[in-house]
């Protein structure tokens, strides 16, 4: 089947050049399998009668994401070992160099004959693409594989909240939603004589090797890569979802899916699980309903507005005008507790099912969305003020999470301060802003949850960690 026409833009409409090979930019889709972009540069290659190298640039010391660090190197590295083996395969070349992605583009673009792209909506994503459309003089290509539709296929507006981006994605996203077909590679990478600046066949050694902050470590509750990805998602259907529907709010339930740091490093395709979970044999309407809810709606909303709001990870443009003015008008009431930043991070608080969820994500880089909520609101009511408390939340979020710099990041933090929301009942210290309190607790069995955390920090815990 052909892929879908609204995928790809061209960047640069110009013949391909003399070149060795077609150089795929692999760094959004991290995959050697489901991957719109990588089939374009195969189908592009075999016209031309070249082979496809798959190329990507990494910088540590925190150049490459500032806030990254060993735990989220360690799940990249370990995704990156399990692609190289996929698209050597399949035989195509894969090249890491030291540089940042657009650096890394334009040196290995010298001897391309064009160039496809994946695409992303942050804004150091849309930088290096910037930086390569100026730099690189041949035919240019992005293919789009993050999201089921194309962002800007589905709306060219920042959209107010779910309920109206919903129908729009619901009328656009059948022809999205078909199967990839891998194409067959006929002209394979053998004689390119291309070498990584970093060996990623040994992830732990390559973790070693590189300079970045090490005070967050690596976790073993999640392994990177599409092979576990597609695992994680086959045995996750064979069970949990078929309870999805009616107790996913649930976080002591175990009926979360656990994707969202493979989405997030592009290790899975979302178009790949939604096909899974309709096809799956498991679970109700209700079930299926509320995951692509999720997976599609929810994920494309935060896409939405890290594409149209470039101040997103800023409180002054992240969080709408009503929102701010509400807070604004209640940052001088009493707050009977307060707590810093460091205080925050150790979960020493007067809430033990505060400090729980802290503790789960610190030590296991994860928490449940259910509680994610309520550990960012809490957040909002123990700072000094609604700017330091989106500040604090937004570090925390993105130095411990796995999935933590992405769009739903991000977004999900803006909301904790009224984005994609409406004004409440007007109460101390938030306005008019969703309050969540002790009675979120009474929702789900949090002592089971409790439990669940010990046990779960217990593993990570009791083994020497991963450096």
């Amino acid at each position: 089947m052909a892929i879908q026409a609204g995928r790809i833009r061209v960047l640069k409409d110009v013949e391909p050049r003399d070149g060795a090979y077609v150089l795929y930019l692999m760094q959004q889709g991290m995959r050697s399998r489901d991957n719109p972009a990588l089939e374009v540069a195969v189908e592009e290659a075999n016209r031309l009668g070249l082979p496809v190298v798959a190329g990507f640039g990494l910088l540590d010391g925190g150049a490459h994401f500032p806030e990254a660090n060993a735990r989220h190197y360690a799940f990249l590295l370990q995704g990156l070992r399990d692609a190289k083996a996929g698209l050597e395969r399949r035989g195509i070349a894969f090249v890491l160099r030291r540089a940042t992605p657009a650096k890394a583009a334009l040196a290995l673009g010298r001897k391309a004959a064009m160039l496809v792209l994946d695409r992303g909506y942050l804004t150091i994503q849309k930088s290096w693409y910037a930086e390569i459309a100026e730099g690189f003089d041949g035919r240019l290509i992005q293919v789009e594989g993050d999201v089921v539709v194309p962002v800007d296929v589905v709306t060219n507006k920042h959209e107010f909240a779910a309920r109206t981006l919903r129908p729009k994605l619901h009328r656009t996203w059948e022809p999205y939603l078909a199967p990839l077909r891998a194409r067959t590679v006929k002209h394979p990478a053998d004689d390119l004589h291309l070498k990584s600046d970093i060996d990623v066949s040994d992830p732990d050694a390559a973790l070693a090797a590189m300079t970045l902050d090490r005070s967050v470590t690596p976790v073993r509750r999640f392994h990177g890569g599409e092979t576990e990805a597609y695992r994680r998602l086959d045995a996750y259907l064979a069970g949990p979802f078929s309870d999805y529907g009616t107790v996913r709010n649930r976080p002591e339930a175990g009926a979360a899916s656990h994707l969202s740091p493979y989405l997030h490093f592009g290790q899975i395709s979302p178009v790949a699980a939604a096909l899974k979970v309709r096809a799956a044999k498991t679970g109700g309407p209700e079930d299926r309903a509320a995951f692509l809810e999720e997976l599609i709606v929810r994920r494309e909303l935060a896409m939405n507005h890290v594409h149209t709001n470039p101040g997103y990870d800023a409180y002054a443009q992240a969080v709408p005008d009503w929102a701010r003015n509400a807070l604004a008008e209640h940052a001088d009431d009493p707050r009977p507790h307060l707590y810093d930043e460091e205080a925050l991070a150790e979960g020493r608080t007067h809430d033990e099912y505060w400090n729980a969820a802290m503790r789960e994500m610190r030590v296991t880089g994860y928490m449940h969305n259910h509680l994610r909520m309520y550990w960012g609101k809490k957040i909002l009511e123990w700072s000094p003020s609604p700017e330091e408390a989106f500040a604090v939340t937004l570090r925390l979020n993105n130095r411990y999470f796995l999935d933590g710099r992405d769009a739903n990041s991000f977004t999900n933090v803006a909301w904790l301060f009224g984005l994609h929301d409406r004004p409440w009942g007007r109460r101390k210290v938030f306005g008019t802003v969703r309050y969540l309190g002790q009675n979120t607790l009474k929702k789900f069995d949090a002592k089971a949850y409790l439990k669940a955390v010990d046990e779960l920090c217990r593993a990570e815990e009791e083994q020497s960690p991963i450096t």
